[in-house]
């Protein structure tokens, strides 16, 4: 633990996903002192045709009181 979930458009190339994962890792490891091997990443790719009902809706608006950081766009359901 902790394992953390990115949803995104498609586009992104694996050396940008695996800098983002790096990127991630080291943020926790610094941030809330979790060693490298307790941490865990998946990426997953979402079409934008999809992100209202896949994403939006279930873990922004269901889940908003999780929220840290809040998107800067709204989109109507």
């Amino acid at each position: 633990m902790p394992h953390i979930i990115v949803k995104l458009f498609p586009g992104r190339t694996e050396a940008q996903k695996k800098q983002l994962t790096n990127e991630i890792v080291k943020a926790i490891r610094t941030s809330i002192g979790a060693p490298d091997n307790s941490i865990s990443v998946s990426i997953e790719e979402v079409p934008k045709e999809k992100w209202a009902e896949e994403v939006y809706k279930p873990d922004i608006i269901d889940k908003e009181h999780l929220l840290y950081k809040k998107p800067g766009y709204g989109l109507s359901l």
